[in-house]
């Protein structure tokens, strides 16, 4: 595996995790702002031709 593709899907995880922290913390600015986070990431990823499932706030 290349080393934009292990980036892109550690930037992935790492939205992933800090979603589910605010989540956790109840702070609902927190988790608007990790959303976004995230749903940059996959795009960005997808972009790259990486096949990766969102789940999001209240998905799984």
């Amino acid at each position: 595996m290349g080393a934009v593709v292990e980036a892109l899907l550690a930037r992935v995880q790492a939205a992933r995790t800090g979603l589910a922290a605010a989540v956790e913390a109840e702070d609902p600015y927190a988790v608007a702002v990790a959303q976004d986070e995230l749903d940059d990431a996959v795009r960005l990823a997808r972009r790259h031709g990486l096949d990766v499932k969102v789940s999001g706030v209240g998905e799984e």
